[in-house]
């Protein structure tokens, strides 16, 4: 390998030679729809959870568990000591964990890990990679989990099984047969855990590289961009007890019935503790009108309780506008706190002119929210300081994301709501462990005293430049620049934006490998070839010769804790995440490492010794992750203290309002999750709190919006969009009339991500924007080529048009 591993690289990789032998297969490239199901609507739900939430639960788990199996793991889930949940990453209560610490999301993911299914070597001598490409995202996931390493050979329409050995063999050929370590990307998964993070950014930059993409490139970079200049931090500042004591709890861009349902027990303990509650959504969302605890006598029988006290229908991107109006008249009132202001923050002045000159009307055009409501929204906030502010991927995934969650961080300083209990800012990640990886330096613009621990405890000199985040990752494989893509979990290409660009990003490498525990969409678009790497789930008995293992996560409140799986692995050829990471970085390194990575897979306090050395906040880290409940990393923003902002104290900051206009035949579309989902993992066809059921590949519409069109409930539609010098078409969606604010449209994830151009970022994170895509509807015509079942991907031929 040239250069050698301990040279940072002053220039770009170049082109890799083009990729032989490996046909790129159109009709392969997209999501495939449900096969002539029709969809199925129905009155949408006014109530999250209850009875019918147990039962939800308890079905998908019989089907893919014996009673047993079931009962004993679902009691150890999001236990102290127990099982950490690789659903969500809500956190606990610090005081008290029921019996039944989980919820529907956790209960799914529980079945879908641990299910009795297998997907073994005679399933793919059965299956070529073309008949799965054909089959749909659930039936993927229902063929069980693969028990040996599998590899799909050069020009091969199968994979095959393949030893342990012969895998690490071909990946450390394949990857010490690059002109530069930057040919290479690494990316990981928010299920990751934090030894298997620390780990694998270990191995990549003793490799050469900091081409570490990871999930939160696409969901949650946005909030790290905005908080860190502003307070210091790239994380929320509250903890669960800071619920216990807000006044006022704003919800933005969120659905917590259905992505994080656990964080309904929170707000209805907030709430019957006297906060308000608004929530600022484009679409009504039954998880914020009312909840049915079913563990409760109020939620089983009495009818739970009513959550929100405000809704506001704010337009897809609106938020922006939203937040002004809201800080326009605090300021016109004088309901801020001056003291708070003149000593613990800067920026005040700057923004207040900005507002001062700011007219109301586009505010409550690019809003949709009457002038009254956002002043009956800035009255609530000028009542009390004990105010939190959620949000999650509703304000992440725009072009002006990072200015968005900036004016959320003014509001909250304007009201000096930072410091004090029931009070501070709170982006609520998805992945379990997402936030995790971070800690653990998964990122590719690590700072350098991160760089230089590294070099200092393990004896090289890590790579400098700056790595590819996801987008930049795609880039560069669509460009011929890397050779190899090791992807540490997740579903990459169904992930990712601009789908049929990923997947012709992907097959121009020249191999693929995936570490997973089920089937997905990924191992069907692949390099020249590919490798599938079984690995244990988080459920699972992780035995390795020192004993049996346990790992550690990190929640969205920066609780470090323990996970020790109970299960019987699902097949004796599993190997662990750290394992595979350790057997790899010994294979590929050899004598380049000083590390002695076997040692650190036979016992992984090991891991946690060298965490302990590196990572701020984590010294002790084997003593504290086995104290019952885990312990809190630092957090200087949560006690008032601003001084790692190059300030030393808070940071106003002031943008211009984005004015998003669309012509007479756009819309501005947004993807969601259905409640049948968990990111890519597709558990169902039932979104069942919004009412529609039996296929993905639906649109929802303002009912006004469908007169103007001269469409019904039930009609295909084509949606089109054009970015730069291309037309993205994704054909034969259903029409589902819903109460979405005109000129917004709802697609599910990832049926929609054909869509998202993958151009159209959010500035300063490059998150994509998958919750600003402008496009146009047109009925499908049977006879037209749109007609077939995948999106097609082609030269524009009309005038481009902006994505905001």
């Amino acid at each position: 390998m040239k250069p050698t591993n301990d040279v940072p690289h002053a220039q770009p990789p170049q082109n890799l030679p083009p990729v032989e032998g490996k046909p790129i297969h159109l009709h392969i490239l997209a999501q495939v729809p449900e096969e002539n199901i029709p969809v199925k609507t129905q009155r949408p739900e006014t109530y999250a959870a209850g009875i019918p939430g147990v039962a939800r639960s308890l079905k998908h788990l019989l089907k893919q568990m014996s009673p047993l199996a079931a009962t004993r793991t679902m009691l150890k889930l999001n236990q102290k000591g127990g099982i950490d949940c690789m659903s969500c990453a809500w956190p606990e209560n610090d005081d008290h964990r029921h019996t039944a610490e989980f919820c529907e999301n956790g209960a799914k993911a529980v079945a879908w890990e641990a299910t009795s299914a297998r997907c073994t070597p005679d399933f793919f001598a059965q299956h070529s990679v073309e008949d799965l490409s054909n089959q749909p995202d659930l039936w993927l996931g229902q063929q069980g989990r693969i028990t040996h390493p599998m590899h799909l050979a050069p020009g091969a329409t199968h994979y095959q099984p393949i030893s342990w050995d012969a895998a690490f063999d071909l990946l450390a050929s394949e990857l010490n047969a690059l002109e530069s370590p930057d040919q290479a990307v690494f990316y990981t998964s928010g299920r990751t855990s934090n030894e298997a993070a620390f780990l694998f950014q270990l191995f990549a930059r003793q490799f050469g590289t900091n081409n570490l993409p990871d999930c939160s490139n696409m969901c949650h970079e946005s909030s790290g961009s905005a908080l860190t200049p502003t307070i210091g931090i790239g994380k929320g500042t509250v903890t669960i007890e800071d619920f216990h004591h807000a006044k006022l709890i704003l919800i933005l861009g969120q659905n917590p019935g259905t992505n994080h349902p656990r964080m309904l027990t929170t707000l209805e303990r907030a709430k019957q503790a006297g906060a308000k509650i608004v929530a600022i959504n484009p679409l009504p969302e039954a998880g914020l009108l009312r909840f049915k605890n079913p563990q409760t006598i109020r939620g089983a029988i009495l009818g739970g309780t009513p959550l929100a006290d405000l809704f506001l229908p704010v337009r897809i991107n609106g938020d922006a506008a939203l937040l002004k109006g809201v800080m326009k008249h605090l300021l016109e009132t004088d309901a801020i706190d001056k003291n708070f202001i003149a000593t613990q923050t800067t920026g005040f002045l700057e923004l207040a002119a900005n507002l001062a000159a700011q007219p109301w009307q586009p505010l409550i055009e690019q809003s949709g929210i009457p002038q009254a409501q956002i002043i009956e929204l800035a009255n609530a906030l000028a009542a009390t300081d004990r105010i939190i502010v959620c949000w999650a991927m509703g304000l992440t995934q725009h072009k002006n994301s990072v200015a968005t969650i900036q004016e959320i961080v003014n509001l909250l300083l304007l009201r000096g709501a930072f410091g004090k209990p029931g009070a501070g800012a709170c982006p609520v990640r998805g992945h379990s462990n997402v936030q995790g990886d971070r800690t653990m330096g998964i990122w590719e613009k690590m700072p350098p005293p991160f760089l230089d621990k590294l070099e200092k405890i393990f004896d090289f000199k890590p790579p400098r430049k700056h790595g590819y985040d996801t987008v930049d990752s795609i880039k560069a494989m669509h460009a011929g620049k890397i050779g190899v893509f090791f992807a540490m979990g997740g579903n990459f290409l169904s992930a990712s934006p601009d789908t049929d660009y990923t997947a012709h990003a992907l097959q121009k490498t020249r191999l693929t490998a995936q570490v997973s525990i089920k089937l997905n969409r990924s191992h069907l678009i692949t390099g020249r070839q590919a490798l599938i790497l079984p690995c244990l789930g988080r459920t699972e008995i992780d035995q390795q010769q020192s004993g049996p293992q346990f790992v550690s996560t990190e929640n969205s409140m920066g609780v470090v804790e323990m996970s020790q799986g109970i299960l019987k692995p699902a097949s004796e050829h599993l190997l662990s995440e750290c394992a595979i990471l350790c057997q790899l970085a010994a294979k590929t390194l050899g004598p380049k490492t000083k590390l002695d990575w076997h040692a650190l897979r036979n016992n992984y306090d090991l891991i946690r010794d060298y965490i302990a050395k590196t990572i701020p906040g984590c010294d002790n880290y084997n003593e504290k992750v086995r104290h019952p409940g885990g312990f809190y990393l630092p957090n200087a923003p949560r006690r008032g203290n601003f001084e790692n902002t190059s300030t030393g104290k808070a940071n106003f900051s002031t943008h211009p309002l984005t004015e998003i206009k669309l012509a007479k035949n756009q819309f501005l579309m947004m993807t969601v999750r259905t409640h049948d989902q968990f990111n890519t993992t597709i558990y169902g066809l039932n979104d069942t709190y919004r009412g529609i059921s039996g296929n993905r590949r639906i649109i929802m519409i303002n009912d006004e919006d469908l007169l103007e069109l001269g469409l019904f409930a039930g009609d295909l539609v084509d949606l089109t969009n054009n970015f730069g010098d291309t037309q993205r078409v994704a054909p034969r969606f259903t029409v589902v009339p819903y109460p979405i604010p005109r000129r917004c449209a709802a697609t599910y994830f990832p049926e929609g991500n054909v869509l998202v151009p993958i151009d159209s970022v959010a500035e300063k994170s490059n998150t994509p924007t998958s919750k600003s895509v402008i496009i146009t509807i047109t009925k499908s015509s049977p006879a037209s080529p749109a007609a077939a079942p995948n999106a097609a991907r082609t030269p524009a031929t009309a005038p481009p048009t902006a994505s905001t």
